[in-house]
């Protein structure tokens, strides 16, 4: 009987030794950035509870939900009538969990579980895995980690503006410099439909111009057909795709263009709010050029973030030199916590998308070289002796803060240069019956070739220079 061959499902990954290593890069700085910022870590379960996730991600989102099937005989409970009653009613009775399909909805069922004990404002962070039912394909996984920062309880567009800037120092950190961060407003979004004479419908215009940058302006303009919206407001709509000018003058174009629509007022005086914060801020996002000569942060009128809790700013993120889709993207969410019962607290808050950021890294040959070290000496052994002595000398460098291996056996000196070469370890220490009399050891640098004899006190001050 022949055994099966092992594999993993579509859209998820393994990671080795030296992708972890760049993925831990990545982490760290965004962590950094993160606490530096005044966020707490937070952890939630892998799975919710399925009535947590549905109906905050709108239609097509909830259709990505990955569902857990309920232990035992879950098929026991459910009759020939749930069948009938279609998909969506037998799925309620054979499944009560879900995988988390993002971060945002478990952090908000957090703060209404644990409002006596929090402090407002309330500011996280969470760097976890989150599931998507999503057809798996270049830049896009079932799998995938994101990484989130979220502040609740305060209406401030401070926290807005200081998205911005993390957003920035994070990707100019990782030496990104051709990035563009897009903002923009439902407000806006919902002001533009009054103006069109489709007031209320901003929902189903989000949706299809939140494809603009996949199906381009006809495919947009043949899905808001189909959605009901008439074919003038479709007509006003359009020019909309091509402002120009500077953020300045695309807010006085949309001043013109929105009259004195409510929603369209909130959104442009909330976006003026948060240029003003960032440039009292001094915030290089303001003063930075792209490459291109566009500015860094950049107004978007067609940018509308398919999620359906969105309800002020949205932010997304892109990297104009490689083919990829959006590395960043976030938003403010007045009425979230409000679906849980606790209403009235407003939130913001953004999530790196790690996975892709890994990719653009790579494709550009950004990781530093640092990234991919985990140990910096490797004590060679040649007996038994040199291994006895070895030992101490192997702590003595793990007291000074330095990952170092000893080569476990008496293996050909060949086999263990390669080990070191291979797990590109750069320095390795031989110790044999001449240094063990002189105390002497020798440091051999792999990239260089070049070969020291020092003392190990000395190559200790050496490795930590």
């Amino acid at each position: 009987m022949s055994k099966e061959k092992p594999s993993i499902p579509k859209g998820t990954r393994d990671f080795g030794p030296a992708v972890v290593a760049k993925r831990n890069y990545i982490f760290g700085v965004i962590r950094s950035t993160f606490q530096k910022f005044g966020y707490l870590p937070l952890e939630t379960p892998a799975m919710e509870q399925l009535s947590v996730l549905t109906g905050k991600y709108g239609d097509e989102g909830d259709q990505l939900i990955f569902k857990i099937l309920n232990s035992g005989d879950f098929l026991s409970k459910t009759k020939p009538e749930d069948i009938d009653q279609g998909s969506k009613h037998l799925t309620r009775k054979i499944s009560e969990k879900a995988l988390r399909y993002d971060l945002t909805v478990p952090f908000a069922r957090y703060v209404v579980m644990n409002r006596n004990e929090i402090t407002f404002p309330f500011k996280r962070y969470q760097i976890q895995p989150v599931w998507r039912a999503d057809r798996p394909q270049k830049g896009r996984y079932r799998e995938f980690y994101q990484c989130d920062a979220d502040v609740v309880g305060t209406n401030s567009l401070l926290c807005e503006a200081e998205i911005v800037q993390m957003i920035d120092e994070v990707l100019t950190t990782l030496e990104l410099k051709d990035f563009t961060i897009k903002i923009n407003h439902r407000g806006v979004l919902a002001g533009i439909a009054e103006a069109i004479g489709e007031k209320g419908r901003e929902g189903d215009i989000c949706v299809a111009i939140d494809k603009l940058d996949k199906v381009g302006q006809e495919g947009v303009r043949k899905e808001l057909l189909e959605r009901g919206i008439s074919e003038e407001a479709v007509n006003k709509l359009e020019p909309l795709y091509d402002l120009t000018g500077d953020n300045e003058h695309k807010l006085e174009q949309l001043q013109a263009i929105l009259g004195e629509t409510a929603e369209g007022q909130r959104g442009l005086n909330d976006l003026r709010q948060v240029w003003q914060y960032l440039t009292q801020l001094g915030s290089y996002a303001l003063s930075t050029q792209n490459p291109s000569g566009e500015p860094r942060l950049m107004l978007d009128v067609t940018l509308a973030r398919g999620l359906s809790y969105y309800t002020g700013c949205i932010f997304e993120v892109k990297v104009n030199n490689v083919s990829m889709g959006s590395i960043s993207g976030g938003g403010r969410y007045d009425n979230l916590t409000g679906m849980f019962g606790l209403p009235g607290v407003s939130g913001v808050g953004f999530s790196f998308g790690v996975d892709r950021i890994y990719d653009v890294l790579e494709e550009l040959e950004l990781f530093p070289s640092s990234s991919q070290l985990s140990t910096k000496v490797l004590i060679v052994q040649f007996d038994k002796e040199s291994e006895v002595y070895s030992l101490p000398l192997l702590q003595k460098l793990r007291d000074a803060g330095i990952a170092s291996e000893l080569y476990p056996e008496a293996a050909k000196l060949k086999k263990q240069m390669s080990y070191a070469d291979q797990k590109n370890i750069p320095f390795v220490l031989l110790i044999g019956s001449e240094e063990i009399k002189s105390g002497k050891l020798k440091l051999r640098d792999m990239q260089t070739g070049e070969q020291d004899e020092l003392y190990i006190d000395d190559i200790i001050a050496q490795l930590k220079a």
